[in-house]
């Protein structure tokens, strides 16, 4: 591993141990509960939908936006969740810009286990910020990138798409 630096995260451990946990940690945050861990990371409470720092970031300032009704995809929320619900990523956005001042945002659902939902059946919106100069996982540890097909094909099928007309 000549020029290799190893990428050291011991904090974690403690969400490995706990993958396939039946419980639901988003679950049961609809008001102030001292007794849940969750409780002390909670941002902002609405009325259908609450913000929280995540627990295992990838970076400083990493927020998820979560409906409080356990649901697993966007289809699933009504109308007024689904709008508590981007309000409130932009609201997260604003209060990230204005306190850690980062050069940018990934923003974004993982839909199902195969998208990359460590908890796939509780629907969350990731809000990270970002600055230059920091990096994502895959180059940091493989250095490498990773395009499942050549960028050519992708734009063809996309442009393809009936939903562009």
């Amino acid at each position: 591993m000549e020029g290799k630096r190893p990428l050291w995260a011991p904090w974690r451990v403690e969400y490995i141990r706990n993958l396939g946990s039946p419980d639901c940690f988003l679950c049961g945050n609809t008001e102030e509960n001292p007794e849940k861990p969750e409780n002390e990371l909670i941002l902002y409470r609405g009325r259908s939908c609450y913000a929280m720092l995540n627990r295992y970031p990838y970076n400083s300032g990493h927020i998820l936006v979560v409906p409080y009704r356990h649901v697993g995809d966007l289809t699933l929320l009504t109308a007024d969740e689904r709008y508590e619900l981007m309000d409130l990523i932009c609201k997260a956005e604003q209060v990230l810009k204005k306190s850690l001042e980062p050069d940018a945002f990934n923003v974004g659902f993982n839909l199902g286990k195969a998208a990359g939902a460590g908890l796939a059946e509780h629907l969350h919106c990731h809000v990270v910020p970002r600055w230059n100069g920091d990096t994502n996982f895959l180059p940091v540890l493989a250095d490498v990138r990773c395009l499942p097909q050549a960028l050519s094909e992708t734009a063809e099928l996309l442009r393809e798409a009936p939903e562009w007309e």
